[in-house]
């Protein structure tokens, strides 16, 4: 049984990433060999964020280890500190963006389901994707535009 260390987490980033959203995972609860749970670790070097505002259908938690962030939820944007702990519910209420307003880098754990299909809605740019478990069935769309009848195109 493996034994990974938060303090010791060696980060991925994804070249993709876009400058604003450039950020560190270690993919722990995986790593300890998990599979109710999703616990990843992340890194946020000063002024990048994990991922746009958005919420998810399931409950979501932080806890900022090292560091500081800038929480946005619906309610508005506040500054945390080292030690606060954070449960996001499911649905709108939870939605939330952590940005490193630096000049630190901060390290938080976060923690959810790890059901799939899973469901993330992104109300700034109007976008809903789907995670099914697997890469080929993956979706991002927009609310709005990506909407069609539900027997569009059944015989």
């Amino acid at each position: 049984m493996a034994h990974p260390n938060i303090y010791a987490g060696d980060f991925e980033y994804d070249p993709d990433d876009p400058p604003g959203y450039q950020a560190g995972i270690a993919r722990i609860g995986q790593a300890a060999g998990g599979k109710d749970q999703s616990v990843r670790l992340f890194e946020i070097p000063a002024g990048e964020a994990i991922c746009p505002f958005h919420y998810e259908f399931t409950e979501e938690w932080l806890i900022l280890l090292d560091g500081e962030l800038d929480l946005r939820t619906p309610t508005g944007t506040e500054r945390i500190e080292r030690g606060t702990v954070v449960c996001f519910p499911a649905g709108p209420d939870g939605a939330h963006k952590t940005t490193n307003p630096g000049p630190e880098t901060a390290r938080l754990l976060m923690w959810s389901s790890a059901r799939e299909p899973s469901v993330s809605v992104y109300p700034d740019s109007d976008k809903i994707g789907v995670w099914p478990g697997n890469d080929a069935d993956k979706i991002m769309v927009r609310r709005v535009d990506g909407q069609v009848p539900y027997y569009d195109g059944e015989v």
